[in-house]
């Protein structure tokens, strides 16, 4: 009988302990954040990355369609192509008339081109290209989100009075780790898709770039992307709990619902898009010009800095030429990050309450 209470009393003290970190988002046991483990909290922003992938493709797929209307993309043009999760630069593909950018069709307007696309082509039309960005843009959002979890966590612990602003240091960190992986692969990717080559010539000329170039030249381009995402991870994850932390207490619930996350999510967005729209201005125009001369085989050195570009659309456009694009941006950035963040958390949400109940079980078997 003895024995019996113990094993019930130290099931009770894990289950109270489990509760205890779930309430605080602090965590005692290793591997354990907020009542998750770093792999359920992979899991979560897989499927957040996936069906953030899925709702937001079309509008850039239906922009891409209009653009190439208005002004048709020769051999060798670069355009941004952007899942909901990252931008990718797509080369138009040497000699192929047939690609999905360069269909034909008259549209009046984003309306008539999502009808017109899906009469004339299929639904599947609107996820045009989107399977080869998966393969970089779902990893990258696995690690970036469950590297951001685990820094918070931890940076809340140890920041002590300044632990409100963990996520601002960690949404920052978080985007560089993510970007800095990711950009190797992303200049890999543009080159397989702009010259054709095999995987050996492939090879062969990233090994001759870096023997004349030097490693950094793996890198080139990332300037402008922290620029741009690093300021604006920051601001959106502090604002996110900000704003989750004022809803959770205007409704007076203790754990934030889906409609919560949704909302903080796509303020917090639109809030860091605009502020760093000058930013994604610059980046994409520096990503252009950078693809479209590896595109022509030429030397990326030639390619202007981030500053001259800034001062040269200043110069062309004035100030606000910085903020070019800002409705297309914010349409697109804020569906994004809602839907993202509040599928991210729903995902949590249900693995917690699966550990939970795990650990309750045993405790229901016994008392029976």
């Amino acid at each position: 009988m003895k024995i019996r209470i113990l094993i019930k009393a130290g099931l009770m003290l894990r289950f109270l302990l489990v509760f205890h970190e779930d309430m605080s988002g602090q965590s005692s046991t290793p591997g354990v954040s907020n009542g998750i483990t770093p792999l359920q909290q992979m899991v979560a922003s897989c499927s957040g990355a996936i069906l953030t992938s899925l709702f937001v493709t079309p509008l850039d797929v239906v922009k891409i369609r209009l653009q190439a209307q208005k002004s048709p993309f020769p051999k060798g043009k670069c355009f941004v192509y952007c899942n909901g999760l990252m931008d990718h630069l797509c080369v138009c593909e040497n000699g192929n008339s047939k690609a999905w950018y360069k269909a034909p069709g008259h549209f009046n307007g984003t309306l008539d081109a999502f009808v017109k696309i899906v009469r004339r082509e299929g639904i599947k039309a609107l996820w045009s290209g989107l399977p080869p960005t998966l393969v970089m843009a779902v990893p990258a959002t696995v690690i970036y989100f469950t590297c951001y979890d685990q820094l918070c966590a931890a940076l809340r612990v140890r920041m002590g009075t300044w632990a409100e602003e963990a996520p601002l240091l960690a949404g920052a960190i978080a985007r560089v780790g993510s970007a800095t992986v990711i950009s190797p692969l992303e200049l890999i990717r543009t080159k397989l898709q702009s010259q054709k080559q095999s995987y050996r010539e492939l090879t062969d000329c990233i090994r001759s770039a870096v023997e004349t170039e030097g490693w950094l030249s793996l890198w080139r381009g990332l300037g402008p992307t922290l620029l741009r995402d690093v300021p604006f991870s920051a601001m959106y994850w502090y604002n996110y709990e900000k704003g989750k932390s004022l809803l959770c207490e205007h409704y007076n619930t203790r754990e934030p619902t889906f409609t919560i996350t949704f909302i903080s999510g796509a303020a917090s967005g639109s809030i860091a898009s605009i502020v760093t729209l000058p930013f994604d201005v610059v980046k994409t125009r520096r990503q252009v010009e950078l693809g479209e001369l590896q595109a022509k085989n030429l030397s990326c050195q030639v390619s202007s800095s981030t500053f001259s570009v800034m001062s040269r659309i200043v110069a062309q456009y004035g100030f606000g030429g910085l903020f070019a694009g800002f409705l297309p941006r914010l349409i697109k950035v804020a569906p994004a990050c809602a839907i993202m963040i509040s599928t991210y958390e729903f995902g949590k949400a249900f693995f917690r309450k699966h550990n939970q109940e795990s650990i309750l079980r045993p405790l229901q078997t016994s008392n029976t």
